[in-house]
């Protein structure tokens, strides 16, 4: 049996998609792109920002996600972003307009992380090896 990554995408609800889309694109420094409705004929709005990534590599993409009557914030996922020295991601976080939750620390073998909010009032986490 072929063993896979257990996470094949990740949705992070929002309340405001202009705000939260500025969040995540100034901690992480990337651009979110449009993704149009994929049920096409929802009578419910629906606005969705995808992270940028390369279907190729290890790992899992999403979006954001605007939904009526799907609130953001209060949910027990959490979605870790890769990033070089976690370090410098959480160094942005407050600025962007979310709360460090916890800094920087060792999770021994596996590196270290960062816990902060976003703007949305969602935990996320960040992940790196140095």
């Amino acid at each position: 049996m072929e063993i896979k990554n257990p996470v094949g995408w990740f949705e992070i609800y929002v309340d405001d998609m202009d705000r939260a889309q500025k969040f995540y694109e100034n901690i992480l420094q990337v651009q979110l792109e449009i993704l149009t409705d994929p049920t096409e004929d929802s009578e419910e709005k629906i606005m969705m920002r995808s992270f940028p990534s390369d279907m190729q590599q290890y790992g899992a993409s999403g979006a954001l996600v605007y939904m009526d009557g799907f609130k953001a914030g209060g949910n027990s996922t959490l979605v870790y972003f890769s990033c070089e020295d976690c370090s410098v991601e959480e160094a942005r976080i407050e600025a962007a307009g979310g709360k460090v939750f916890k800094t920087k620390m060792s999770i021994g073998e596996y590196g270290f992380i960062s816990l902060g909010r976003d703007t949305e009032g969602n935990m996320f986490g960040l992940h790196s090896l140095k």
